[in-house]
C-alpha cells in the first residue's frame, strides 16, 4: 500500500509491521519534501511517525479520539487521514494548516497551537464519554516539554484520582520542547532514560543474549520478549512518580519501535483507569541533519535537503525586531547587572539565546510556564531586579491573571516585551498576535508601548528599563524592521506617554500605532496626489495615550483615522474614540485594524490585503471619508 492511497486511519489496521515500516518511510519522505520546499514545523513530526502509526493501529478512529498536544507535531497524523493530496499547501493561504483543526478534518478532534492542553481536552471527552453512556477510547499525545505547563500538571493531578475512567496519555519524550527543556519534570525524565539499568539494559542486554548458545545474531521473539520485560522490571522505580499520582505507568517503550508500540499500546487500552505510556523518541528522527541539531530544525523556512542549509535570500533583508531586541538587551544587561532576561522556552524564537550565551546568570529559562513566568518576575522586581519577560504576544494570554493579580495590583516594574505580536502569517489563528492592546491597556497600573520601527524598539526598551514606577509592556511584530539605521549605543529613553507629528496636513488626522505608522505615511503620500493632505502622527504610546497631542489637532482638522495591527474591539481606535468623546470631541472617526473575525493562515503580506491593512487601501478607506454621503430615497407608505 502507496501512503497516497491511505485516507483513513484505519487503513492501517491488519497491515504487518514491514507494511508500516515502508509507510513510515514514505511519511518521512513526504514531510521532508514539503517542509524544505515550503517550510514549517520540521522535526517535531518526524519524530512521532512509528508512534503514530503504532498508536492508529490500536484504534478505530470512526469512534475513538485522539488530542495532539500543540499539533505540529501531527503531521504524520494529517497524512494518513485524508491531506495527502494537498500537503504541498501547508500553511499556504487556503490550504491545509499548521496545526490541527476541528473544521479542517473529522480526525482533528482538538486543535491546539498552544501547549499542554491535550490531557484535559481528553480526560473531558472520556468523563463525557461516560457520563453518556458510550464506549470509546480517549487518548492524549504530549510532549515531555509540554509536560512543564502547569496546565497538564494539574490535568495529571485531577485525573488520578478517577480510578474508574479509561484514559490514556502518551508521553512523547524526546528531550526537548523547541529549546532544550529545563526544570524538575525534565531531569527526572531524564533519570527514567538515561538510569544505569535502563542504559546497563539498552547497551549490554542484547549483546549478552547473542552470546547465549544456539542465539547467535537473531534475537527469537520469545527471547526479546524477555528482554523488554527484564527492562521495565528493572527500571520500574522510575515510573514511580506517576503510579503515585494514580496511573499505570508503561515504559520507557522505543518511539521507533513498532512492534513494541502496538504491543504496550494494546496493553495500554486493556487498563480499568488512567494510563501513563512513557514513549522515548528522537526528534527529527531519520533526517541526520535535524537529529544533530534538534533546535535549529524544530521548524524551518524553505531549504535545501542535501545541506540543510536555508535557501538564500533574493535581496537582502533589515535585522528581525527579536535580534534587534535581544543585542539592545545585552547591551544595557552587561552595563546593568539587575537586568534579568526571562524567556518560557522560546530562547531561540525571542533572540535571547544570544543573550544567554554572554550573560549566563542573568537569563532565566521556566519552561513552557507563561504563568510562572509572570509571578517569577514580579518576585525579581521585588528585590530592587530589572526583569524582563520577553513572551509571544499570543503565549502572554496565558498568564492575564497573573499580569494583573501579581503585577499590576502591586504595582511592580516588571517590563514585558512582546514578541510576535499583530499579523504572524503561517501559524495561523492561534498564534496571531492581535489582542494584547486590548487585554493589556485595561489593567490599571500598566503602561503600554508600540515602536515605529527597530531603531525606536531600541530606545523603547532603554524607556522600560528606566521606568520604575510600575509595569510596562512593549509590542513588536515578527520579521524583519524597515530598514532603518541603528545604533550600537547611546540610546535615549523616550518620554512616556508622548507621541510625535510625522507630517503635517490640514484635511484629515491619521494616528498610527506601532507597525501602522509606515503605512500611514505611505497611504497620506498617495492621499496627498488626490489633493487631500494628512497629518501623521506617532502615538507611541496606547497607556498613557498622549491627549494634549491628539485632542487639539483632532479638534482643528475634523477628520480622524486610527490605524493598529490589532483588533478593533477595545483596541487603539477604541482608546483614540474613548479620549475624544471623554473631552467633548465630535468629529468624525475612522478606525482600521482587525475585525472581529479570526485570521487564518497565510503570508502577513496575504492576511494585510485580505484586511484591509496595505497603504493603498488604507488611502482608498481614508478618500471615502470625503465622499459625499449618498442619501436613500425615503421610502412611500404602501397605498391600500
Amino acid at each position: 500500500m502507496h501512503l497516497s492511497e491511505i485516507t483513513h486511519p484505519n487503513q492501517l489496521h491488519g497491515l504487518s509491521i514491514a507494511q508500516l515500516e515502508e509507510i513510515a518511510r514514505q511519511i518521512r519522505e513526504k514531510h521532508l519534501k514539503t517542509i524544505a520546499a515550503s517550510g514549517g514545523h520540521l522535526g517535531p513530526g518526524l519524530g512521532v511517525v512509528e508512534l503514530t502509526l503504532a498508536l492508529y493501529q490500536t484504534l478505530d478512529l470512526d469512534k475513538d479520539k485522539v488530542v495532539w498536544d500543540v499539533g505540529h507535531q501531527a503531521y504524520p497524523h494529517k497524512l494518513i487521514t485524508g491531506r495527502y493530496q494537498d500537503f504541498h499547501t501547508l500553511r499556504q493561504k487556503g490550504g491545509v494548516a499548521g496545526y490541527l483543526k476541528r473544521c479542517e478534518n473529522k480526525f482533528d478532534h482538538f486543535g491546539a497551537g498552544h501547549a499542554s492542553t491535550s490531557i484535559s481536552a481528553a480526560l473531558g471527552m472520556a468523563l463525557a464519554r461516560d457520563m453518556q453512556g458510550e464506549d470509546y477510547k480517549s487518548v492524549a499525545v504530549i510532549g515531555d516539554g509540554a509536560m512543564t505547563g502547569g496546565m497538564a500538571l494539574e490535568a495529571i493531578n485531577h485525573a488520578g484520582h478517577m480510578p474508574d475512567t479509561r484514559f490514556m496519555v502518551v508521553l512523547n519524550d524526546n528531550d526537548m520542547s523547541i529549546s532544550p527543556n529545563v526544570g524538575a519534570m525534565s531531569r527526572y525524565l531524564n533519570k527514567m532514560r538515561l538510569s544505569e539499568p535502563m542504559q546497563f539494559l539498552t547497551d549490554n542486554l542484547e549483546e549478552q543474549f547473542k552470546q547465549l548458545p544456539f542465539v547467535g545474531e537473531t534475537l527469537t521473539p520469545d527471547l526479546k520478549r524477555v528482554k523488554e520485560g527484564m527492562k521495565r522490571l528493572a527500571v520500574s522505580k522510575v515510573g514511580a512518580v506517576f503510579e503515585e499520582l494514580g496511573f499505570t505507568y508503561m515504559g520507557p517503550v522505543d518511539g521507533h519501535n513498532l512492534e513494541e508500540l502496538i504491543a504496550t499500546f494494546k496493553e495500554g487500552h486493556k487498563q480499568k483507569g488512567p494510563v501513563l505510556v512513557h514513549v522515548a523518541t528522537t526528534k527529527g528522527k531519520g533526517y541526520a541533519i535535524a537529529e544533530k541539531d534538534q533546535v535549529s530544525y524544530h521548524a524551518q523556512s524553505a531549504f535545501d535537503l542535501d545541506t540543510g542549509k536555508a535557501k538564500p535570500s533574493t535581496k537582502p533583508t533589515p535585522p528581525k525586531y527579536s535580534k534587534v531586541f535581544a543585542s539592545t538587551l545585552t547591551a544595557l544587561a552587561e552595563r546593568d547587572s539587575r537586568i534579568v532576561a526571562i524567556t518560557a522556552a522560546m530562547a531561540t524564537g525571542t533572540g535571547l539565546d544570544k543573550f544567554q550565551a554572554k550573560l549566563p546568570n542573568q537569563y532565566i529559562d521556566v519552561g513552557i510556564a507563561e504563568q510562572h513566568a509572570v509571578t517569577l518576575a514580579a518576585g525579581l522586581a521585588c528585590e530592587g531586579m530589572r526583569p524582563v519577560a520577553a513572551i509571544y504576544s499570543t503565549f502572554l494570554q496565558r498568564a492575564y491573571d497573573q499580569i494583573i493579580h501579581d503585577v499590576c495590583i502591586q504595582n511592580l516594574p516588571v517590563i514585558f516585551c512582546l514578541d510576535r505580536a499583530g499579523i504572524v502569517g503561517a501559524d495561523g489563528p492561534t498564534h496571531q498576535g492581535l489582542y494584547d492592546i486590548a487585554y493589556l491597556r485595561s489593567i490599571p497600573n500598566m503602561t503600554v508601548a508600540a515602536p515605529k520601527d527597530e531603531a525606536e524598539l531600541q530606545k523603547m526598551l532603554v524607556t522600560a528599563v528606566n521606568h520604575t514606577s510600575g509595569p510596562i509592556a512593549l509590542r513588536y511584530p515578527r520579521g524583519s524592521g524597515l530598514g532603518v539605521p541603528l545604533m550600537d549605543e547611546g540610546w535615549e529613553a523616550l518620554p512616556v506617554g508622548k507621541g510625535e507629528v510625522l507630517r503635517t496636513g490640514d484635511d484629515v488626522l491619521m494616528v498610527g500605532y506601532g507597525t501602522m505608522v509606515s503605512p500611514a505615511l505611505q497611504a497620506a503620500e498617495m492621499l496627498s496626489e488626490h489633493g487631500i493632505e494628512a497629518t501623521v502622527v506617532n502615538a507611541r504610546f496606547v497607556k498613557p495615550l498622549d491627549e494634549a497631542l491628539i485632542m487639539p489637532l483632532a479638534r482643528r482638522i475634523g477628520k480622524v483615522v486610527t490605524l493598529e495591527e490589532g483588533c478593533l474591539q477595545g483596541g487603539f481606535g477604541s482608546a483614540v474614540m474613548e479620549s475624544l468623546m471623554d473631552a467633548g470631541v465630535c468629529v468624525p472617526v475612522k478606525r482600521i485594524g482587525v475585525p472581529d473575525k479570526l485570521v487564518d493562515h497565510a503570508t502577513p503580506a496575504e492576511s494585510k490585503a485580505a484586511l484591509g491593512l496595505t497603504s493603498p487601501q488604507i488611502a482608498d478607506q481614508v478618500r471615502e471619508m470625503f465622499q459625499p454621503s449618498v442619501v436613500a430615497p425615503t421610502e412611500q407608505p404602501a397605498t391600500v
